[in-house]
């Protein structure tokens, strides 16, 4: 599932760019449908892979799942091994906050940013709580909208939580697999956000995992 969007200004280019609001958020009844059946699935997809609701505060935006490692993973404070149990995040979709229709702009981030900084307070408060997580090695999540360029501001934004970036690990189903997760990714964002889908062609979208060691995580946002 995506994580997050960071905004930056709207250039004239990008202005241009915008479809009108009608393609981006078409009420019509077949797509209010289209948005039931791809939501209900989502559900269903969540209660098959273990992801969960933690907490009932109203501004988080996170759901988690616990899994383990699928690759190693070298970063600054330890390497994380294949097998080790980390923290996957997810986002909660219902609850983020829609993106204005000419596109991110520095309110929508601000708010953004406050909400992302305030869950991950949330979660780091819940690891420290619960003995059972006591074995987590990482917090880690993917992504699709966030870029791999380094004027990107959405990974200016990761880095300045503290994440660091890797390319994303082919699973068995190998390109297949990578393409099936961009075609459910882009219909989570027409089914949630639509809005988050200006310059976002299915076929070109870019996969990226964050991660972030436990102590680091803890450090950063724990009490």
């Amino acid at each position: 599932m995506p994580l997050w969007e960071a905004g930056g200004a709207i250039t004239e280019e990008r202005q241009h760019s915008i479809p009108p609001r009608e393609d981006l958020h078409t009420n019509g009844g077949m797509a209010q449908v289209l948005r039931a059946l791809i939501r209900g699935l989502d559900y269903l997809l969540r209660r098959a892979y273990g992801v969960f609701e933690f907490t009932n505060e109203p501004d988080c935006i996170f759901r988690l799942r616990l899994m383990q490692c699928l690759h190693r993973i070298e970063l600054p404070e330890q390497t994380i091994q294949p097998g080790m149990p980390v923290i996957e995040l997810h986002f909660w979709n219902e609850r983020i906050p829609p993106i204005p229709i000419t596109g991110p702009d520095l309110v929508w981030a601000v708010n953004m940013t406050r909400l992302v900084v305030g869950s991950f307070r949330s979660i780091a408060c819940y690891i420290q709580q619960h003995k059972e997580l006591c074995d987590v090695r990482a917090v880690s999540g993917t992504t699709v909208l966030v870029f791999s360029s380094q004027h990107s501001g959405g990974e200016k934004l990761f880095r300045r939580l503290g994440f660091e970036y890797f390319s994303p690990h082919r699973g068995p189903l190998g390109r297949f697999g990578v393409s099936w997760e961009n075609v459910y990714s882009w219909a989570l964002m027409w089914a949630f956000n639509a809005a988050s889908l200006q310059q976002r062609r299915l076929l070109a979208l870019h996969r990226t995992e964050i991660w972030m060691s436990r102590q680091a995580f803890l450090d950063r946002y724990g009490k």
